[in-house]
This record gives C-alpha cells, sequence and structure tokens, in this order.
C-alpha cells in the first residue's frame, strides 16, 4: 500500500481559541479554518507541560513528561532519547525534513530527520559571547545566515528593538520577503520541489511565531490595530494588585498596566496568526500545484499557548487555558482514507501525534510511546480513549499541576499548595474559581485523586500517596540528567 505524505505545522505559542474556526471572535484564519472545516478538529488539544523546550519533547518522542525527564523549561541539556517520530518514518522509507524551530540540545541535532533548515528564534541561551563557536545562533541557525547573506553583516532578527518574550510591539522592518515566517514556508516549498521523489516525505514546518516578538509586517498589524478587540478574562480570584506592581516590566508573567500598550499587544498578537495562515496558505497551495495535496496528511498544532493578560496573566508555564489549551487540526487526504469531517471534545495531547503518524503509515508504534493513537476516531471506528490528562509545569512559585478533563480542571500550585478548580463547560475562560463550592468537592476529590496517583512515584516527593506535598520542583528530573 502507497504510505501517505505529512506535513506537521507547528507553531510556537499559539492559543488554541486563537482560529475563527474555533469561534474566536477577532482572530482571522481563512486557510487553517478550510484545514479544519475539511478534517477532524479537536476542540480540547493540551501540552502537559506549557513551555518550548518539554513541549517538543512530548511532540517528538511520543512520550509524557515524566517518561521524557523534562517538566519545565531549561536550556542546555542533552537530548539522548530512542525512538523519535522522524527517525521512525526514516528507518521505514520516509524522506524527512525539518524546517524552522526544533529548540533541541544540541542546537543542530538531527533527531532523526534527513535535513533540516534551522531556524530557532531568539534564544538568549546560544547568544551568548561564551557560546561555543559552532552553537552560537549566528552559526547554526540558518535563517540567521539567510538574513545577513541578503541584507548584510549587521541585519539582526531583532532590529526593531522588540524583546523575545515580551508585549512590546514593533511591524517588521525589512521587506516581509525576509520575515523568519515566510523563510520557513520558502524553504518548505523548496524541499518539495527538491525532494526524492521515490519515497514519501516528512515535512515538519515549525514557525517561531506568533511567539513574541510581536513584529508581524504592517499590512497584518493594521489589520486588527484600530479594531475593537475582545477584553482579557478577568476573574473574581484574580489578585489585580501583582499587576500594579509588576505590570510596567515588559515580560512581566502578571501582564501590561498599560491600556494602550495592551491593545498593542493583542494586535500585534493576532496579526502574527494572520500572516502565519496566509503563508501555510501558500504551503497547501504549493502542495496542490505538486498535485499531492489529496495524499497528504497534515497535522496544524502548537507547543502551547499565550495567555494574552486573561485573569492578569502574560506568557506561559501556567496550568490555564490560555497557556495549556493548543490547536489541534488532523486533515487527511482524500486518496489516503475518506473521512468525514468532525469536531471532537476527546482530550488529546502532543503526544499523541506521533503514534497517530505511525498508525496511518502502517509502522509499529514503539514502546517507548506514552501517547494514544487519534487514528481511529479520525477514521470513525471509536472515541479517543482517555479520561483526563496530567499537565504541569515547574518553575518556582508558579510551579503548578493540573487535571484536565473535556468538561472541568484541578489545578494545584505545589510551592504553596494552592488549588484551584473550574467547571469548563459553564465557564470556558477560567474566570469563576469554584474550589470552595460545596457542589463540588466529590468532584474536587476525584480530581485531587487522580493527580496524587500521577505523582505517587514521582522524585519531588509530591505525594505520600495519601495527599499532596510540598515539594522540591526542577525543571528536568534527575533520572534523565544521569543518563546523559
Amino acid at each position: 500500500m502507497k504510505k501517505p505524505n505529512i506535513i506537521l505545522l507547528m507553531c510556537d505559542q499559539l492559543r488554541g481559541d486563537c482560529l475563527s474556526f474555533a469561534d474566536h471572535p477577532d482572530v482571522k484564519t481563512p486557510y487553517l479554518d478550510t484545514l479544519a472545516a475539511d478534517g477532524a478538529f479537536f476542540e480540547n488539544g493540551y501540552s502537559a507541560c506549557p513551555s518550548c523546550i518539554p513541549a517538543r519533547a512530548a511532540l517528538l518522542t511520543g512520550r509524557s513528561q515524566t517518561k521524557h525527564g523534562r517538566v519545565g523549561y531549561q536550556d542546555g541539556i542533552d537530548w539522548n532519547y530512542e525512538h523519535y517520530l522522524a527517525e521512525e518514518l526514516t528507518k521505514n522509507g520516509y524522506y524527512t525534513q525539518c524546517v524552522g524551530k526544533m529548540h533541541v540540545h544540541p542546537p543542530r541535532l538531527l533527531c532523526g530527520f534527513q535535513g533540516m533548515r534551522l531556524h530557532d528564534g531568539y534564544i538568549g541561551h546560544y547568544r551568548k559571547a561564551n557560546t561555543p563557536y559552532w552553537m552560537h545562533q549566528n552559526v547554526s541557525d540558518d535563517y540567521m545566515r539567510f538574513l545577513k547573506d541578503h541584507l548584510g553583516h549587521d541585519a539582526d532578527v531583532n532590529a526593531s528593538g522588540v524583546e523575545n518574550n515580551s508585549w512590546v510591539t514593533h511591524p517588521w522592518i525589512y521587506e516581509e520577503r525576509y520575515h523568519p515566517t515566510n523563510w520557513v514556508v520558502d524553504e518548505s516549498i523548496r524541499f518539495l520541489e527538491t525532494r526524492d521523489r521515490t519515497k514519501p516525505f516528512f515535512l515538519t514546518a515549525s514557525f517561531v511565531r506568533p511567539h513574541p516578538p510581536f513584529d508581524a509586517p504592517q499590512s497584518y498589524y493594521d489589520l486588527y490595530k484600530d479594531k475593537q478587540l475582545r477584553e482579557p478574562a478577568h476573574g473574581d480570584w484574580v489578585d489585580p494588585s501583582l499587576t500594579e506592581q509588576y505590570g510596567r516590566v515588559l515580560d512581566s508573567v502578571h501582564g501590561c498596566r498599560d491600556d494602550e500598550m495592551r491593545h498593542q499587544a493583542m494586535a500585534g498578537y493576532y496579526a502574527c496568526i494572520t500572516h502565519i495562515d496566509h503563508q501555510i496558505g501558500r504551503l497547501i497551495t504549493a502542495l496542490e500545484n505538486d498535485e499531492t495535496y489529496h495524499d497528504t496528511i497534515i497535522v496544524f498544532t502548537a507547543d502551547h499557548g499565550e495567555m494574552l493578560f486573561d485573569n492578569n496573566c502574560f506568557r506561559k508555564v501556567l496550568p490555564y487555558e490560555g497557556s495549556t489549551h493548543i490547536p489541534m487540526i488532523v486533515h487527511v487526504g482524500k486518496n489516503i482514507k475518506k473521512v468525514t469531517p468532525f469536531r471532537s471534545d476527546s482530550v488529546v495531547e502532543l503526544r499523541d501525534i506521533m503514534p497517530t503518524l505511525l498508525e496511518f503509515a502502517g509502522i509499529d508504534i514503539p514502546d517507548t510511546v506514552d501517547g494514544i493513537s487519534m487514528a481511529p476516531e479520525i477514521i470513525g471506528e471509536k472515541p479517543h480513549q482517555r479520561e483526563y490528562l496530567h499537565g504541569e509545569h515547574s518553575g518556582g512559585v508558579q510551579s503548578n499541576h493540573y487535571i484536565v478533563t473535556s468538561h472541568d480542571k484541578y489545578i494545584w500550585f505545589s510551592q504553596t499548595g494552592r488549588e484551584q478548580y473550574f467547571n469548563l463547560d459553564q465557564d470556558p475562560r477560567e474566570e469563576h474559581d469554584l474550589i470552595h463550592e460545596q457542589a463540588y468537592q466529590d468532584r474536587i476529590h476525584t480530581l485531587r485523586s487522580h493527580l496524587i496517583e500521577e505523582l505517587k512515584d514521582r522524585e519531588e516527593g509530591y505525594t505520600d500517596g495519601r495527599q499532596l506535598l510540598k515539594g522540591t520542583p526542577k525543571a528536568t528530573l534527575d533520572w534523565l540528567k544521569n543518563t546523559i
């Protein structure tokens, strides 16, 4: 049987609700809407550890955060896993290529891909003066070299002055064709044109945006800058004094206290998304011209979301929907399998992508994989089999764990012991904390028990098997460091 071609479209920091197909009142994403309308749209896609490195570990290995060992953000820790997604496809006859962001260590580790055109964005760890020469982004990053080759040695992806974790916004200062988003699609189309046509292909096109800097070309920013945008969520549990105290720090996790700059950031974020959408449209057109669109599976997702000032929060790592909820679209070409378009409320996660694609390709799923294939639900055989998802992120006082279902969410902050509970059916923006409501205590007990079970053998000492205990957070589990 002919194997399907596969394209994985990956964004950095794109919220699960920021698609017009997901009924967002402001964001316009016509090309992604088309994929979703003709495919499987999983409304409850999640990132179980919502920052770049652990999320990508789940995606590339199919493992849970407990099994890949990265439970927070930490640069500079070697990747040394068996059975990467691209590795399994390569071993089974696929021609594999990654274009764009990888964010692994060391920075040009192939993770099973046969080829790579790398752009990891602006990562401070690889920009320092004492970084080994071959690891420095000016050397290891293909896009950085492209920009300097075309615009001169002094050209800088950060030349507009906007910082890569901040809410400061400024349109792209160079011609649009030099933007990293365009470059990823240019290089992806070039791969399609020059690939080995005797083999099926697996292409990952991985965008750095809409992760800050919010620097979409001016024409995209203009779509949103003067528009009245939906106000961020503002829960009855929020402490506004934190934003008053820290909201002038440009990358504060507590948001921005300046109304005008907050609006600019939202406009800039939405502009980046529409820019990506239109560039994805170019890639889909290239597939159609290549006459392989109907022979290709296309998956669209993101590593995590962006709080975007919901409940006075900014950036990611938090257990709330803005941070953890991600898009998940799977479009199966009609020459591969007839799929009736549908929306699913199944809870799915990045680790599920690897077994899904391997199953569609007819490849055995390694026993290291924790993810659950979405393929049976996509082809109409049976629903996805996950009762709940355990998510987490370590990092100081914000270290957290959550249990989420298709209907509700329980949260525990491991350093403070604070608990929260949200009914997502009635309160999808998490504005009403029900943790002390008597009517929900049995349900809260059930979800808390799930978390205790998930953590009972963890090295941090978060539970004695009967109750949750404050422990010592670690971005990377000791067992992983000891194997390197």
